[in-house]
């Protein structure tokens, strides 16, 4: 079971609670719409394993030379490339049917928009300097898009900002990173070459910096003087993510965080601060 679960990426899963951002944040998470939520986060659960799935099929004799890498399933022979195409393929079957079962069809596009977007992105995309980071960062966004669209809840431009330019401030991050660990791994991403490590330095900081002055203004926007002591907790959490990432990091946002108690700790603090002020 372990091997199939380390297949499907179910760690990476956390990424889909942004599927329920725009509920949470319009006070209406315990209401009916709570469903459709639910539903869209078990879609973009399967849709993005059978996405891991594709682009590991895809990287598999690179993966077996690389000293982490080789121990993926596929990669390792723990499971064989026709029974990962097995199930990826049901993996995209039941990402379709799930959303269908909110009988909002167009949001299928959604789900399909995402998984062609990383089919090229893997096809080739990934090669390509500013494409590579705008698709891994458009993953963010459109798991937000699709959740507002599901409950039919409008989102604030100052949160979607806030989104974007934190999404574009991990992207940048974990490539940034990449230039610094691929003489230690031995390998060589062929995007890395266009990059600098200077470059995605200084833009990965100048996002996190925007990341903080959008929230900060969505927070000023409201009449409760509460929600300005969210917008310091959020800055804590992204300098402690910032700390983490100049470490011995290889800058991919979930085994970051999921390396990092602390870090945990402060994320758990600053969900719950906004959860107690917006529901009492």
């Amino acid at each position: 079971m372990k091997k199939y679960l380390k297949l499907l990426r179910t760690r990476h899963y956390l990424k889909n609670l942004l599927v329920f951002i725009p509920i949470f944040f319009n006070q209406t998470l315990f209401s009916g719409k709570f469903i459709n939520a639910l539903l869209g986060f078990l879609a973009f659960c399967m849709i993005s394993s059978a996405v891991y799935i594709i682009n590991d099929i895809k990287d598999v004799e690179k993966d077996r030379h690389h000293p982490t890498k080789r121990f993926r399933p596929i990669a390792s022979g723990a499971v064989s490339v026709q029974k990962a195409k097995t199930i990826g393929i049901i993996c995209l079957i039941f990402s379709i049917i799930l959303t269908s079962f909110t009988k909002l069809y167009i949001s299928i596009i959604f789900i399909m928009l995402y998984f062609v977007l990383n089919i090229l992105y893997s096809g080739g995309l990934k090669n390509k300097p500013l494409v590579d980071v705008v698709i891994l960062a458009s993953g963010f966004i459109l798991r937000v898009i699709y959740g507002a669209y599901l409950t039919g809840v409008p989102i604030s431009g100052w949160l979607y900002l806030t989104i974007w330019t934190g999404a574009f401030y991990m992207g940048l991050g974990k490539r940034r990173n990449e230039i610094e660990k691929q003489k230690e791994l031995g390998e060589t991403r062929t995007v890395l070459k266009y990059y600098t490590y200077g470059f995605l330095d200084k833009n990965m900081y100048v996002c996190v910096a925007l990341a903080n002055v959008f929230y900060a203004l969505w927070a000023v926007g409201h009449d409760d003087q509460r929600f300005l002591w969210s917008a310091p907790i959020l800055m804590i959490v992204l300098m402690k993510y910032s700390l983490d990432i100049e470490g011995n990091s290889d800058g991919d946002p979930i085994e970051v965080i999921l390396h990092d108690k602390v870090l945990i700790a402060l994320i758990s603090v600053f969900a719950a601060y906004l959860f107690f002020i917006l529901y009492f």
